[in-house]
């Protein structure tokens, strides 16, 4: 029924397999760490884009949260027409809710399509055989695109010393079949690998998820279902890598590791770039700004004009005197009539000294 996940993982996996075989030897147990790592880069190249949409939609929810906030208690009563207002914001402001899901969503079958393949090279080896076959004919038996001496590789391929197939909960039967050198005990270096692997990828998405918070706004802090979603991808999540690891292969923790590592410089890629690209548009917002603002020591063109015209009427009422203005007649003009009466008058008195005299 999931063929159509296995069989593509199995590809994947089967090509770096070979890739790194054929430089470090193709039962070096290496040789198959590097191709369960480069597989899980593989995917997570392939989903960049999905993810990138997830983060640009978490963001988008985070700005229009006040929005939404203001639609839930507007539209309490009525939830029919609450649904329609929200699918009406979404669409005008171009962001869907579930394609912050679907990352997440997508990593899921690629998981369960690579803990199958691997949990299948153990069933076709140690005792985790199909029904009604021996142990050797299953060790015989093809694997998805893996051929039988492919099977025979994996089971047989070891870092520092435990098996990639082996986990720490097998069962006594099948670890016997697992010996290390100087007959040290296979479960003691299972767990010497495997222990330390659980912590580190416990850690890592841990911090992941920390890293993951600390960009949220404080709106989306503020909302109850956001802060347990964080509860759980802070604490409960690793947690959960910390209890399931011991029933997990060591191909798969090796798994687990690497995707972390690859969230870990992917999120601190993208999350960079949308700064960069957010500081960018302030820039631009800036620039065009101080293009539309006047010139230093430049007033408006509607306050030059202003002052235009009262320049004009001050110039206007400077050559013109305000009893002009007024209708009356000019100053100056009555000013000097009285001036010249005073002369005339001045004459007349004068010839009347010069007789007295």
């Amino acid at each position: 029924m999931l063929d159509i996940i296995y069989y593509p993982v199995s590809w994947i996996l089967w090509f770096w397999h070979r890739a790194f075989g054929f430089v470090l030897g193709y039962d070096n147990g290496w040789a198959w760490t590097l191709a369960v790592v480069f597989l899980v880069f593989t995917l997570r190249a392939v989903l960049y884009k999905p993810f990138v949409k997830q983060i640009r939609t978490t963001k988008q929810m985070q700005e229009f949260q006040p929005q939404i906030k203001a639609l839930q208690a507007k539209y309490k009563n009525d939830r029919q027409k609450m649904a329609l207002e929200m699918q009406k914001l979404q669409k005008d402001n171009g962001f869907n809710p579930l394609m912050g899901c679907l990352p997440v969503l997508l990593q899921v079958p690629v998981f369960l399509g690579l803990f199958h393949v691997l949990r299948s090279f153990n069933r076709t080896g140690h005792g985790f055989g199909q029904l009604g076959m021996s142990v050797e004919e299953n060790a015989n038996t093809a694997n998805y695109v893996f051929s039988a001496a492919d099977v025979q590789s994996f089971l047989g391929a070891r870092i520092f010393g435990a098996p990639l197939s082996a986990f720490m909960t097998m069962p006594e039967s099948v670890m016997q079949a697992y010996t290390v050198s100087g007959g040290l005990p296979s479960k003691i270096a299972i767990g010497a690998v495997a222990i330390p692997l659980m912590i580190i990828a416990g850690v890592a998405t841990h911090f992941n998820a920390r890293a993951s918070v600390a960009r949220q706004s404080p709106e989306a802090l503020a909302n109850p279902q956001a802060a347990m979603m964080n509860k759980l991808a802070l604490y409960v999540f690793p947690l959960g890598v910390m209890v399931g690891g011991p029933f997990l292969p060591v191909a798969i923790l090796i798994y687990w590791v690497a995707n972390n590592i690859w969230t870990y410089v992917q999120q601190h890629y993208v999350f960079g770039r949308m700064e960069k690209e957010e500081e960018e548009k302030k820039a631009a917002a800036a620039e065009r700004r101080a293009q539309n603002a006047p010139k230093p020591g430049a007033k408006p063109v509607e306050m030059r004009k202003k002052s235009g015209a009262a320049d004009d009427s001050a110039d206007a009422s400077e050559a013109t005197p305000p009893a002009a203005q007024n209708g009356a007649k000019p100053v100056a003009k009555s000013t000097a009539k009285s001036t010249g009466n005073k002369k005339r008058s001045g004459n007349r008195g004068r010839p009347n000294q010069k007789k007295r005299r």
